[in-house]
């Protein structure tokens, strides 16, 4: 575990820089271009805790009638003045709108407890301050955000039947989903944040406990994760989220490393609420930046529209569009589906056939990337994380090939594994890579996923079933698919003990293969 935690040290520096700059720049840039129209207060949140907030109203308003409401709970790390520019436009075009501080950061009181009871009930709080202090219409009341406003926002709506209409940006809506996806610690996503909240904020005991057992891979206190993970997930709360009524549109990237796709579109699929789902080329936020400067950008204006269709009324059409609109990494414009589940509906599988035995506790070379910086280069950049199929060790690497490609192969959705496993340890933790390899051998990322078991009998074979990342990536012709099984990438905490092997087969009467979602012409 020893050179988990130096990568874990490293990672959160730069997490923290990163996080810094950004803050510093989003921050304080846009409070230059605020108006006069806004005004600085403080909200008594939950338990007495005051929060940080500032408000913006439409021009001219003067008490003499109503206007829906916005509340924007701020992302994680960030400062209160994240969304003035967008507070700005919203109020532009008659709303009123409230930022805030969330507990625990910055000049607001309390401390960070990662979206539970009290900050669940500080988004109501700040609804009864704007409803008694401002011109604002109690019948129509909207919640939003990016990062950790966007999963307040959900859980704020399954517990506020007041809500009307939410939008939820790179949120989350099951977060053992995002950071504990297949029994595995996405370390550099948990240092990220952790990093983060210890410079921006100060951490609630509880939370400094989570984080330090998540780190130390402490099994006995697994279930205690995943009770504390629940408990601060939409997911959880759905059926309340859906008989309150809100509607519910839900923003995110293919590479968000800090809340992958997957868990958005697993929630959105048991929603029976007015409900939209994007997904487009990024990382963590990154979608949503441009916006918070003012710059033209899809998802705030998409948000605004949904806004104005279910909270004011306006018939824009946002309701008679497809609801599920999906950007490829890849060029090309969006596209529309009725639901989810018609995303890569038609499937085509990848046999995984013979045996084939690696050694575990050395990178192969196949990697998911840097958090953040590679999936910011995918998307402005379309240059994923790369590797060298013919050179990766067949040691520490097992590698199937499809054929060739005579046409493109456009994936879209959820490609799935399916093997049979026998490991010489009781534990064990495997990643999955889905490679795009073109003539010359060179592999571009299309998705990956981890794996962990633990209390298996050695040498006794068990069966896996793993999905990948969701996403949306055109193969072109000529090229072909390759599945790469190793069992360490700095982006997720292993746990093979020294020496372990793993041994994949393809018994005759349950074959092992890779099913790939894809669209077809």
């Amino acid at each position: 575990m020893g050179h988990h935690r130096r990568a874990l040290r490293t990672t959160a520096v730069g997490a923290v820089s990163a996080s810094l700059i950004a803050g510093g720049v989003l921050g304080f840039a846009p409070a230059a271009q605020a108006t006069s129209a806004v005004r600085f207060v403080d909200i008594t949140g939950d338990g007495g805790t005051v929060l940080k907030a500032n408000v913006t109203l439409p021009a001219g308003a003067d008490g003499t009638r109503r206007y829906p409401l916005i509340v924007l709970p701020t992302s994680w790390g960030f400062p209160q003045v994240e969304y003035l520019v967008q507070a700005q436009r919203l109020a532009d075009s008659g709303y009123v709108v409230v930022g805030y501080n969330v507990r625990g950061f910055w000049q607001s009181g309390g401390q960070v407890e990662v979206a539970g009871p009290q900050d669940t009930a500080d988004a109501s709080k700040v609804i009864d301050w704007a409803l008694a202090n401002t011109p604002a219409d109690a019948a129509h009341i909207g919640m939003g955000g990016v990062s950790y406003g966007a999963g307040i926002s959900l859980l704020a709506a399954a517990h506020d039947k007041r809500i009307k209409a939410v939008a939820s940006l790179s949120g989350w809506a099951d977060l053992i989903g995002s950071i504990y996806s297949g029994r595995t610690q996405h370390v550099e996503a948990a240092a990220l944040l952790d990093g983060v909240s210890v410079v921006t904020g100060r951490q609630d005991p509880e939370v400094r406990q989570v984080f330090d057992d998540f780190y130390a891979s402490n099994l006995a206190k697994e279930q205690d994760l995943i009770d504390w993970g629940k408990k601060r997930s939409a997911a959880t709360y759905v059926d309340q989220l859906n008989k309150n009524g809100a509607a519910v549109l839900m923003a995110n990237a293919w590479g968000d490393t800090v809340f992958p796709a997957n868990q958005y579109a697993d929630f959105y699929e048991k929603l029976t609420v007015p409900k939209r789902l994007e997904f487009r080329p990024g990382d963590h936020a990154t979608a949503e930046l441009t916006g918070l400067f003012g710059l033209p950008n899809d998802v705030w204006t998409d948000t605004e529209r949904w806004f104005d269709h279910y909270l004011k009324g306006t018939d824009n059409g946002i309701d008679r569009e497809a609801p599920v609109q999906l950007k490829p990494r890849s060029a090309g414009g969006y596209e529309g589906y009725p639901d989810w589940k018609s995303v890569g509906a038609d499937r085509q599988k990848i046999a995984l056939g013979g045996t084939t035995t690696i050694h575990t506790n050395v990178d192969s070379g196949a990697d998911g990337g840097i958090v953040f910086l590679s999936s910011i280069l995918d998307q402005v950049a379309q240059v994923p994380p790369m590797a060298a199929i013919p050179l990766l060790p067949r040691r520490w690497a097992a590698v199937w090939q499809s054929e060739k490609y005579a046409t493109a192969r456009r994936v879209r959705g959820t490609a799935k594994l399916h093997t049979t496993l026998t490991p010489t340890e009781e534990s064990g933790t495997l990643v999955a890579y889905l490679y795009d390899v073109g003539p010359l051998g060179l592999g571009k990322l299309v998705s990956n996923a981890p794996y962990t078991f633990h209390d298996r009998t050695p040498g006794e074979p068990f069966g896996v079933d793993l999905e990948l990342f969701s996403t949306a990536y055109d193969v072109p012709a000529g090229h072909r698919l390759a599945l790469v099984v190793d069992t360490v990438d700095p982006l997720y905490i292993e746990h093979n003990p020294s020496g372990a092997r793993l041994t994949f087969s393809s018994p005759a009467d349950d074959p092992s293969y890779v099913s790939i979602p894809v669209r077809e012409q």
